[in-house]
């Protein structure tokens, strides 16, 4: 097939223009899919309350999550908002990192959400694409899926260590 017969048939998306095939671009304008964030909010908001039921009463919960050590910390405690610190360090630090993220429980809404993912603070709804820190769009929408994602995973593998003292029959 002749490639002018091929360009003709395709999308009105390309066209031919001096023998280069070119692509138009017909961006539409990113849009917050805020039932899809809220959702997400609401979940992680009860994934953490499976993890960390007891935070009015204490500050910190720790459990082991295969080779990494998990911590979860109260930093601040209002009316209806806590904020809370999740940590998670491997005995590898030095290859893998940690993980640091700051996140609000506001439970008069019944949601959790990212405030700030490692050194990053202040998570824009959305970003322009591309931009200077290469940010996607959707970023926060994606850091609470990560949120999500780990707080499953956390309570689906996550041990907590038996203090001394108690044997598996006292449970």
């Amino acid at each position: 097939m002749p490639w002018a017969a091929i360009v003709a048939q395709a999308p009105d998306f390309i066209q031919e223009r001096r023998g280069t095939v070119v692509q138009r671009v017909n961006k539409q304008p990113f849009k917050i899919d805020l039932v899809r964030l809220h959702a997400l909010c609401e979940a992680n908001y009860v994934r953490l309350l499976r993890l960390f039921p007891d935070y009015e009463q204490g500050n910190t919960r720790e459990f082991s999550v295969g080779t990494a050590k998990v911590r979860l910390e109260v930093l601040e405690r209002s009316r209806y908002t806590t904020f809370f610190r999740l940590h998670q360090s491997h005995a590898e630090d030095r290859w893998l990192g940690h993980l640091v993220v700051d996140v609000r429980a506001y439970h008069d809404a019944g949601m959790l959400e990212v405030g700030a993912f490692q050194s990053h603070r202040q998570i824009q709804a959305r970003y322009h694409y591309p931009n200077s820190r290469m940010f996607q769009q959707d970023e926060k929408l994606q850091q609470n899926q990560f949120l999500a994602d780990w707080l499953e995973h956390c309570r689906a593998n996550g041990r907590a260590s038996i203090p001394a003292g108690f044997s598996r029959s006292s449970f």
